[in-house]
C-alpha cells in the first residue's frame, strides 16, 4: 500500500492511485539496454535511469495527464534477474539489497509538477522518483553497501525514503535535488578526507555517453559547508576510474557539458 505520507505528496485533492506496472513490461524495458554489464553497480545509476525514462515515456505517450507508476521491488528484481541471466544468489548487492528491504519505487512523468517553466533550460523529460521501504517495527532507517569496482571505491547509503528529479537536458541524463541518498569515497586521499568528516549528502549526478559507450559521469555531494565534485569514466565492463582518460581528448568536449550551469528551477 501507498504509504500515506507519499499519498499526501500527490497534488490534487484526489489523485489518481499510480498505475502499478507489470514484471514483464518492466523485463521489456530491461532488455532494451544493451552494450554494457548491467550487473555492475558503476552502470546501475545509467541501467535505472534508461529504464524507468523508458516505462515512463511510453507511459505519457499513452496518458499525458498520468497517473504515475508504481514499480514493485519483487517485479523489478525478478526482471532484473532474467534480463541478467542470474540466480537470485548471484545478484549484486544494490540489486539484492533493494529487493530485501522491499524498496518500491514511483515515477511521476507529468513535468509539470517537477519543473517551473522560468528555468531557460528546457529538460526533453523530466520526472520525480520517489524510493522507500515500508515503515514497520524493527525495519531499518537504512542500509549500505561498498562499489569495490570504483576509482575510488564508493560506500553508498540508502536512506527509507528517497526522493530525487529524473531529467534528460542538452544530451545528459541527470539525477537532480536527490534527497536520502550518501555517500563517501572508502579509498585514496578523498577516502581519508571523508573518514573524518563522514558521509556526505549525495545531491546532484549528471551523466554522458561517448560515441563508443563510455559513461562520463560528474556528482557532487556536501557535508556541512565542504562540497565535494567528482568526474568519473565508466567503461561498458563497470570498470571505473577518476576524471577522463589522458588519451581521450575527444571526451574533454563531454566533460565541460557536464560542468556547465544548467537554470532549471523545480518544484518543491
Amino acid at each position: 500500500m501507498l504509504p500515506v505520507f507519499l499519498a499526501l505528496l500527490l497534488s490534487g485533492p484526489a489523485a489518481a492511485a499510480p498505475r502499478v506496472v507489470a514484471q514483464q513490461e518492466i523485463l521489456e524495458a530491461m532488455n532494451a539496454s544493451q552494450g554494457y554489464n548491467v550487473t555492475a553497480t558503476t552502470n546501475g545509476p545509467r541501467f535505472q535511469a534508461e529504464v524507468l525514462m523508458r516505462l515512463a515515456r511510453q507511459a505519457r505517450a499513452e496518458r499525458p495527464d498520468g497517473p504515475a507508476l508504481l514499480i514493485g521491488h519483487a517485479e523489478w528484481f525478478h526482471a532484473f534477474l532474467e534480463r541478467a541471466g542470474l540466480p537470485k544468489e548471484k545478484a549484486p548487492a544494490y540489486m539484492r539489497l533493494s529487493y530485501e528491504h522491499q524498496q518500491d519505487l514511483e515515477i511521476d512523468y507529468r513535468a509539470d509538477r517537477v519543473i517551473d517553466d522560468a528555468g531557460t533550460d528546457r529538460p526533453a523529460f523530466a520526472a520525480i522518483v520517489r524510493m522507500w521501504w515500508p515503515e514497520r517495527p524493527g525495519a531499518p532507517s537504512s542500509y549500505s553497501y561498498v562499489d569495490l569496482s570504483s576509482t575510488p571505491q564508493l560506500k553508498v547509503t540508502n536512506q527509507r525514503v528517497i526522493v530525487y528529479r529524473l531529467l534528460e537536458v542538452n544530451g545528459m541524463v541527470v539525477y537532480g535535488r536527490i534527497e536520502g541518498l550518501r555517500g563517501r569515497p572508502t579509498s585514496g586521499l578523498l577516502g581519508a578526507l571523508f573518514q573524518l568528516i563522514g558521509e556526505g549528502d549525495l545531491k546532484e549526478s549528471r551523466m554522458m555517453l561517448s560515441h563508443d559507450g563510455l559513461q562520463i559521469s560528474r556528482t557532487r555531494a556536501e557535508k556541512w559547508t565542504f562540497g565535494v565534485t567528482q568526474t568519473v569514466t565508466v567503461y561498458p565492463d563497470g570498470r571505473a576510474e577518476k576524471d577522463i582518460p589522458a588519451n581521450r581528448p575527444d571526451l574533454v568536449s563531454i566533460a565541460a557539458r557536464l560542468q556547465a550551469p544548467l537554470t532549471i528551477r523545480y518544484r518543491p
